[in-house]
């Protein structure tokens, strides 16, 4: 019997589902570390646990590191050491490395971690990706600009999703960005070429180094758009064939990449670009499972539970490569500006004309306070066997539902 142990400093309602896979394991012993006091769990999962540590704080590396040490006096060693955030994988790379635990070593860990880094390695295998450069420096940042040209996009080396990433058009924006983002040896900065082109994911499978499965998802519009834009409702699209030549560029690119980060075993995120001529540019990529709902996504459009995959596939090293069955696609319901919801509009008319593909909605309750953040304050998530059914769903759905807040 494996003793698993599983990180998550906070159990929110995607991190819970990704432990429940996990413990749903058969023949496993798991164990959790995190921030919470063991009153503040479930007692059902308290009682499904083989042992529970908390922590002041899981991404220090020194904390986790006794944190482990103390569940493997419990458990009797530790065989295998996840957890599915991406702010987590340098820590839980070092903590395996010190006590002998087989999983990602810190070297691939921080090819993933640090998107720099991340890029230089595309660079020197000849990977497509937009052209980049770390900044240390006020006159740095200019001059890549100068070199590049407008716009450019500026993010922190180690950011996660779309957090943190902002993009500038001309230099005044870069002056006002520098004024509040001063860079310097300390505070690095990642600057990029911004890369005209249909964004889109690819989320993927390694089995022992080799390429399994993988899901494709397309964006409307991109996150960063949505992020500068509060007025923008996101919505993304699995279409139900992903073997047309439109994609061939990331299925070659895709997993050479994850290649030449050192992934051997794993479920990763990647952001990728298609450009009006059919190249791609890859944008960066996480050692994690997807967020924003996507393991719900693939979930629905391969009729599995991606949740208990991704823990099976970490722990036994094991993965049922799935047939595609559906079109999928989702809607983010966000609310327009600050303060809490008041209610939601559209609702009746949606449930008349669409309300047959929906597999999964949560809608934002009201008085509940606004995000603020490109994933909304709610969902829906429609499927149907036909892509076009779908994208039209999508459509009916941006048209009809606002959230308004005050």
């Amino acid at each position: 019997m494996p003793n698993v142990v599983f990180v998550a400093p906070y159990l929110l309602p995607t991190t819970q589902r990704f432990l429940q896979g996990t413990l749903d394991l058969p023949g496993t012993n798991v164990g959790l570390i995190g921030h919470e006091p063991s009153d503040r769990l479930d007692p059902l999962l308290m009682s499904a646990l083989g042992g529970h540590w908390r922590t002041d704080n899981a991404l220090d590396p020194e904390q986790l590191l006794t944190a482990c040490t103390r569940m493997a006096d419990h458990l009797g060693g530790i065989d295998c050491l996840i957890g599915p955030l991406e702010e987590l994988q340098v820590p839980i790379a070092q903590t395996r490395e010190a006590l002998g635990i087989p999983g990602m070593g810190v070297e691939a860990a921080l090819n993933f971690r640090d998107k720099d880094r991340m890029k230089d390695v595309f660079d020197r295998e000849r990977i497509p990706c937009a052209r980049h450069g770390a900044v240390v420096g006020s006159e740095a940042a200019r001059q890549f600009a100068r070199h590049v040209g407008f716009p450019v996009v500026a993010k922190p080396p180690a950011g996660s999703g779309s957090r943190n990433t902002v993009r500038i058009d001309d230099s005044h924006q870069l002056e006002e960005w520098l004024r509040w983002n001063p860079v310097s040896p300390d505070r690095p900065m990642l600057l990029e070429e911004f890369v005209v082109g249909q964004e889109h994911a690819f989320d993927c499978v390694f089995v022992d180094g080799q390429h399994r499965f993988h899901s494709i998802t397309r964006y409307h519009p991109a996150p960063l758009d949505v992020m500068q834009h509060r007025w923008i409702q996101w919505a993304v699209v699995l279409p139900r064939d992903i073997s047309g030549p439109e994609f061939e560029g990331i299925r070659h690119h895709g997993p050479a990449a994850l290649s030449a980060l050192g992934l051997q075993t794993g479920l990763v995120h990647m952001e990728w670009f298609r450009r009006a001529d059919g190249t791609i540019a890859i944008s960066e990529v996480a050692a994690r499972p997807p967020g924003a709902q996507f393991s719900s996504l693939i979930s629905y459009a391969h009729d599995i539970d991606l949740y208990r995959a991704w823990s099976a596939l970490m722990v036994f090293g094991e993965f049922e490569v799935p047939e595609r069955r559906y079109a999928v696609g989702a809607v983010y319901l966000r609310g327009q500006g600050d303060g809490r919801v008041v209610d939601v509009h559209g609702l009746d008319s949606v449930q008349q004309r669409v309300g047959d593909l929906v597999v999964e909605a949560r809608l934002p309750s009201k008085g509940q306070t606004s995000s603020g953040h490109y994933e909304g304050d709610g969902y829906v998530i429609v499927r149907h066997e036909e892509t076009e059914v779908v994208e039209e769903a999508i459509d009916v759905l941006l048209g009809s539902v606002r959230v308004e807040v005050a």
